[in-house]
């Protein structure tokens, strides 16, 4: 059988994929991309999806009219696994479900939609991970890109929302791909080899997907298993996981912090950024006059963004030129609108504790705070103690409202009101605050279950403000 992985050594020849059958797993927006992808190269595909919701109707409608893959929803048919040489993986699909390891012991391939991307690849890829601020980052590096090589020769994809196999096949030579990878993405690379590469930081998250700490790590340290010491690797000094992944990395690692001066990378001192070489520090711009986003957390962002565009050979004058005109990403301590007094904040991508944990220091006003949602598993002692007498009313919704209420109440904060529903939420947080307060809508929890996804909450959020 012809090994895929043995494919993904070198770069993309659409021949070598010809005649093998391929089962893409999950018919989301990646999975989608997959199929037309593979069908592109030659391949024959299987259209997967597991939810009893769907039809092969349903799977055909997704699909252009002329596609021949065949499509195959609810119960997987077990005959049809023999035929499979390999498997594309949506990032949604866990790699240890019973059907993939089925698949796996039959001697297919697994692989995922970021893998498939890269092997069509041809020019430089620069790859941002990380608990939290992939999004911001990614999308500032990307506008960076942009602003050096032209728009036309810069593609962002991945986590992001942009699947990687819509937009490889488009790549040259002297083109650059950015990628948000998460590290649901991660668990199935295997030739991804960037350029550049950073791991903004690694708290506690997905540990209902990875089961344990130490696989979430793996899986994101997954993001430089290819660079060699000719690459570069930004890492957060000061997170313990990506310090000490920085002693192992194969590729030559750059350091930023936001708590002390480093010989060698970028930091924070007082209000401004600084450069450092050889121990020599040198001002980049200042954090209030120079930036328009909000938090450490952003100026931990923007410190990445530096140093990855900075490997990436793009001069400082473009770098610092975007920075300052660039605004916060959509749903990442968004500021909405000024009511009646009252500032609202979109921070409906804060997802996990860690992520909102920022969303609340990034506050100067007494803060009506919304949270809860779907449980991934994750404890939200840090996150309350966080409060510090900033949050006047936690309004909590949704799978976890009593977990977080009981973990609140343990750290003696019992300003809780709860909400059946979001529209009661967001009308009971209007009552609540007062001119000179602020709403934030930072969760600490995934919006499965109440929402589609994160974006569709923040946008609702969003609404509402809009309409007082």
């Amino acid at each position: 059988m012809k090994s895929v992985e043995k494919l993904g050594e070198t770069k993309f020849r659409g021949m070598k994929f010809r005649g093998m059958k391929f089962l893409v797993v999950g018919s989301g927006i990646s999975g989608i991309s997959a199929v037309a992808c593979l069908e592109y190269m030659g391949a024959e595909v299987v259209l997967y999806d597991s939810s009893e919701k769907l039809t092969e109707k349903d799977l055909r409608a997704l699909l252009p009219e002329e596609s021949k893959a065949v499509c195959v929803a609810g119960e997987w048919p077990e005959d049809l696994g023999e035929e499979i040489q390999a498997v594309v993986l949506s990032p949604g699909v866990p790699t240890d479900s019973p059907l993939v390891n089925r698949l796996r012991e039959s001697g297919a391939e697994i692989i995922g939609e970021i893998e498939l991307g890269f092997l069509q690849e041809r020019g430089r890829v620069a790859a941002i991970t990380g608990t939290n601020g992939k999004t911001t980052t990614t999308t500032l590096v990307g506008e960076i890109m942009k602003a050096h090589l032209g728009e036309e020769k810069v593609f962002v994809v991945g986590n992001i929302g942009n699947p990687y196999t819509s937009e490889a096949r488009k790549t040259a030579a002297d083109s650059v791909t950015v990628g948000e990878i998460s590290s649901f993405q991660l668990e199935t690379t295997s030739s991804f080899h960037p350029a550049v590469s950073a791991i903004l930081n690694i708290t506690p998250d997905h540990l209902n997907r990875h089961h344990t700490m130490e696989a979430y790590i793996a899986a994101k340290e997954n993001i430089a298993a290819k660079q060699t010491k000719d690459d570069i690797c930004v890492l957060n000094y000061e997170n313990e996981y990506t310090r000490g992944f920085g002693q192992r990395c194969p590729a030559r690692v750059v350091y930023f912090s936001s708590r002390r001066e480093l010989e060698e990378g970028y930091y924070l001192k007082g209000d401004r950024i600084f450069q450092s070489v050889s121990g020599q520090g040198k001002a980049l711009l200042d954090i209030h006059r120079d930036m328009r986003l909000v938090g450490l957390c952003n100026v931990e962002n923007v410190m990445a963004a530096i140093a990855v565009a900075r490997g990436m050979g793009v001069p400082l004058d473009t770098i610092l030129g975007v920075i300052k005109e660039f605004r916060a990403v959509e749903h990442r301590i968004e500021f909405v609108d000024t009511k009646e007094g009252v500032d609202y904040y979109n921070d409906s991508k804060g997802t996990n504790p860690d992520a909102a944990i920022q969303g609340i220091r990034a506050m100067s006003k007494p803060t009506i705070l919304i949270g809860g949602g779907y449980d991934k598993g994750s404890v939200y002692d840090e996150w309350i103690e966080s409060f510090e007498g900033k949050v006047k009313c936690l309004v909590l919704i949704g799978q976890t409202r009593e977990k977080i209420a009981e973990c609140a109440r343990r750290h003696g904060f019992d300003k809780i009101r709860f909400a059946d529903t979001f529209e009661e939420c967001l009308k009971l947080c209007t009552d609540l605050a007062k001119s000179g307060d602020a709403v934030l809508l930072s969760p600490a929890c995934a919006s499965w279950g109440m929402f589609r996804d994160y974006e569709e909450r923040g946008r609702l959020f969003k609404e509402y403000v809009n309409q007082l």
